[in-house]
């Protein structure tokens, strides 16, 4: 029987609507930061490719191969070294130990996708470029529903499909406008090319998301770093270094390469801070604002046509994101299979044993503990 209750047609509902009202906020709250850490990955990509595109167009500089080899280097003198000086399991040595051979596999599937995405430009045109790259949306379902147990309810579908109708406004905005920039005689090797990146891109997100949450965000930029590094590096000297020969180095070739460098190591340090918060699935539909940034940019830098259009590809983007946002993935219980995504909690009674119950987002956790003091006062 609940102690004290307020006078009042509606009195005995106000524990619930108290907690709803709660709920709310704490909802709000967390919709917010995560939109905001999203736009913050958005235009750190799109810094990146301001400058590359400067790099291209204005210096010549076709060297994306050097490019992320400065970026691995970059983590390799930050966070491998961090770990050499680290004592007992989290060692270089002994992650190496135990898992030199995962690593290296995924530090060249890191660079692949990186080269493939920068290489299409070359063949293919800006908008196919914006359109299939969201292939890497699918690609990281997929993975997560199969490989980390990521189960998503019917709203976050249809966010999706919200976000992916603000790239197609986008890109009928770049057909209207007749922006065709890259367009090149092999079109559909160009297009290939995006379509492996964003695989590549896909699978190496799900990689890092599983690696931030069960691991640590240190070991996986340390060993992106070491292996990164290593094989750029001679894929570097084999493919690219006539190209890097031919560039005709000044100050403002220098300024673009340490702005391009500072750019993807912000990037590549601050992910897994959003990894870890939110999904490979969530940040994959937050950074498709990034070509919008850039086409904003470039109404100021490149003297773009501007389109109405944009504007709405933006807003229904956002619109896309808060949905996605505003209900909680789950991560379905197998001890089989990834241990540490696993409630430890014994289930309630009425719940059978392989219902899911853990959840990424932070707001489940703290309603739980609100829902506990409220029985508490009953």
């Amino acid at each position: 029987m609940i102690s004290t209750v307020e006078s009042g047609p509606a009195g005995s509902r106000s524990p619930e609507r108290s907690l709803y009202q709660r709920a709310r906020r704490l909802l709000s709250r967390d919709l917010l930061v995560t939109l905001v850490l999203g736009q913050v990955l958005s235009l750190l990509i799109c810094g990146v490719a301001l400058t590359s595109k400067y790099l291209t167009d204005d210096f010549h500089a076709n060297t994306p191969l050097f490019q992320s080899f400065l970026n691995y280097v970059l983590l390799f003198l930050v966070y491998t070294t961090t770990l050499a000086v680290r004592q007992g399991e989290e060692n270089l040595l002994a992650i190496l130990k135990r898992r030199w051979w995962k690593y290296m596999i995924l530090g060249v599937i890191d660079i692949e996708a990186n080269f493939l995405l920068l290489k299409a430009y070359q063949y293919t045109t800006l908008s196919s470029v914006q359109l299939l790259d969201c292939f890497v949306v699918p690609v990281v379902l997929l993975l997560s529903w199969f490989f980390l147990l990521i189960r998503y309810k019917p709203v976050h579908f249809v966010a999706m499909g919200v976000c992916l109708l603000g790239v197609g406004c986008m890109v009928g905005a770049d057909i209207l406008l007749g922006r065709q920039e890259g367009l090149g005689e092999r079109k559909l090797l160009g297009d290939l090319l995006v379509l492996a990146g964003a695989t590549l891109h896909g699978i190496s997100s799900v990689c890092e998301e599983h690696i931030v949450k069960s691991l640590s965000r240190v070991e996986f930029l340390g060993m992106m770093g070491l292996f990164g590094s290593f094989f750029s590096g001679i894929q570097l000297a084999v493919m690219e270094q006539k190209e890097l020969l031919r560039v005709h180095w000044d100050w403002q070739i220098g300024l673009l390469y340490v702005g391009f460098s500072a750019f993807m190591f912000s990037l590549y340090s601050f992910m897994p801070v959003v990894m870890k918060r939110t999904s490979a699935t969530s940040i994959s539909l937050s950074v498709l604002t990034s070509d919008l940034y850039v086409l904003f940019c470039g109404l100021f830098l490149f003297h773009y046509k501007f389109s109405g259009l944009y504007l709405l590809s933006f807003f229904i983007i956002m619109l896309g994101l808060i949905l996605y946002s505003s209900s909680s993935t789950y991560v379905a219980q197998d001890p089989r299979v990834y241990k540490q995504f696993r409630n430890t909690a014994p289930a309630p009674p009425h719940l059978s044993p392989l219902e899911p119950s853990v959840t990424y987002s932070s707001l489940s956790h703290e309603l739980g503990e609100e829902e506990e003091e409220s029985r508490g006062n009953i």
